[in-house]
């Protein structure tokens, strides 16, 4: 299946964000996560990050945000080149058949637009009705690097951190070895 974290996709340019990137670093603050912010021209693909992040240190991650025929969703967590096999990983989380979600949807849940997509973004899903999957061996990388909400800038976090932000949302993370769930 086709991966769109490796497709182009356009951002509207005049959308009001539920939560801005500022608000976000603010809990950071509160939360006592230490992070490390970069601005970057806008980044729409994994080619794009690899193109113009230079030396930013750590793991660089994708986030696949996913649906099943239900309505039931996932963010999808993982090293920027795991090749996920969609087939794949919803035999892996227990049988569903899983495709991506929509734009709308993504706006709707997670309150951020395509090629901005990042577990901060759990921050807006107040119904905590995103399951969250976090791969194992993403979690060996020191700092994690993420969108905080936008496209145009990246933080980076320790792994401890990031964890612990996605709890502070009310979520319970699922760490997964993603193995059985690449292609190729």
């Amino acid at each position: 299946m086709t991966d769109p974290a490796t497709s182009r996709q356009d951002t509207p340019g005049d959308v009001t964000l539920p939560t801005s990137p500022e608000t976000l670093l603010a809990r950071l603050d509160t939360l006592g996560i230490a992070y490390a912010r970069h601005d970057h021209p806008p980044l729409f693909t994994v080619e794009d990050s690899k193109a113009l992040r230079g030396d930013l240190p750590g793991g660089h991650c994708k986030n696949l945000f996913l649906r099943d025929r239900k309505g039931a969703m996932w963010l999808v967590v993982c090293l920027e080149d795991r090749p996920i096999d969609l087939k794949a990983l919803g035999t892996l989380l227990g049988g569903v058949r899983l495709s991506f979600g929509s734009a709308d949807r993504l706006f709707r849940v997670l309150g951020v637009v395509p090629g901005a997509v990042s577990p901060f973004a759990l921050i807006n899903d107040v119904e905590v009705a995103v399951q969250v999957i976090l791969d194992r061996a993403m979690l060996d990388h020191q700092p994690l690097n993420y969108h905080p909400l936008v496209n145009t800038a990246t933080i980076a976090v320790s792994p401890d951190d990031l964890v612990r932000f996605v709890e502070s949302c009310g979520h319970r993370p699922r760490v997964l070895e993603l193995d059985a769930a690449c292609s190729g």
